[in-house]
């Protein structure tokens, strides 16, 4: 057996994009001198064969058991947070062991952690089979009634650090870039926008992997509760995406130049994920369409959300629909990240999406 050199702490694993993470570092050429500890939820205990068949540890527990974050992330040399960006108790609980690891060894520990430019925030209506995930930090309260011309730059950090620690899990990022200022750490903060398409991956075969992602479904199934394709306001409310390959892509990106030296952390360490953008309304055009042909709509044209459908699916969750996030992301393509599906794969893919959430809610 080689000798392990590194010693990795990954949260999210059975997650959509934390799966992905995972097994991607597995893939890797580091993981033969690598040992890879996860943190599996309680009610996921069944899936620990799964892991070790990989040879990926398990640690049982939650984001708030704050004592074992402390002491996984005490005895990492490298945290990839890639669960609960919104937990503080528990980032807190993370960059307090990553501190004492440093204390004892002099080194500073590797964080790269998730955020989101708009994916990642608020607990939004459970669609079944998909955990809730949360909003993000670039996010507007637009309505679906107009777009912005406000795109923030991932080269640009003053841009960035103008943002308000009153948006959606931007305290858990401060507390991150404070650790890396302290020099308890070095910090990478990795910002997915519209995540889209399956998950492929060892764990998505063998059953532990949520394979799905948030916002696309989430649209999809309001307009099956509305029985009609719909759109937030006017949709005129524009996102970036990327491919679920290519984000998981630009962790490894980031991973790699980290152990290098080359990546750019604390207040130069943001790294936004996208690959081009879309007007929310052409995605919910999509989606009738799709609906329509399915037999689930009754127009190939989306109709505005009423009042009565923002109380059956939540205003919260359908105003989360009408936000604007735009951003460039140009610092991890300094770094050798090359992006390889556009927005045109995205559209591509949403009747098979719509046929799949069809398929689960009557299954």
């Amino acid at each position: 057996m080689a000798p392990i050199d590194t010693r990795i702490f990954l949260t999210g694993a059975t997650g959509y994009l934390g799966g992905s993470v995972l097994s991607r570092l597995i893939e890797h050429p580091t993981y033969e001198h690598t040992e890879i500890w996860v943190l599996i939820r309680p009610s996921k205990e069944g899936k620990i064969p799964a892991f070790r068949s990989l040879g990926v540890k398990t640690v049982l527990g939650t984001y708030d058991d704050l004592d074992l974050l402390e002491d996984q992330a005490a005895h990492a040399d490298i945290v990839f947070a890639c669960a609960d960006a919104d937990n503080l108790p528990g980032a807190q609980a993370i960059l307090k062991g990553m501190r004492k690891k440093h204390e004892r060894t002099g080194v500073q520990p590797l964080l790269i952690h998730t955020s989101g430019t708009g994916e990642q925030g608020y607990p939004l209506y459970k669609v079944k089979g998909v955990p809730n995930e949360p909003s993000g930090v670039l996010i507007d309260d637009a309505k679906g009634l107009h777009s912005t011309d406000i795109i923030y730059d991932d080269m640009n950090p003053d841009q960035i650090h103008s943002l308000p620690p009153t948006q959606p899990h931007r305290n858990v990022d401060l507390a991150v870039l404070k650790a890396d200022r302290d020099h308890d750490i070095k910090s990478y903060i990795i910002l997915p926008s519209t995540v889209y398409s399956h998950a492929k991956t060892k764990l998505v075969a063998l059953g532990v992997q949520n394979p799905r992602s948030i916002q696309i479904p989430m649209l999809i199934h309001a307009g099956l509760l509305k029985g009609q394709g719909g759109v937030v306001g006017n949709g005129e409310n524009i996102w970036p995406n990327v491919h679920i390959d290519d984000v998981s892509d630009l962790f490894v990106v980031v991973y790699e130049n980290a152990l290098s030296g080359r990546a750019a952390h604390g207040r130069e360490g943001f790294y936004f994920g996208e690959n081009g953008e879309h007007k929310v309304y052409d995605v919910s055009k999509a989606i009738a369409q799709a609906l329509y042909e399915l037999g689930k709509g009754r127009s190939p044209e989306p109709e505005p959300f009423t009042q009565e459908d923002y109380e059956h699916f939540g205003r919260r969750n359908l105003e989360y629909l009408g936000t604007n996030s735009r951003c460039r992301g140009r610092r991890g393509r300094l770094l050798g990240w090359k992006p390889k599906y556009t927005t045109e794969d995205m559209f591509k893919g949403i009747k098979f999406e719509a046929e799949y959430v069809i398929q689960h809610e009557e299954a």
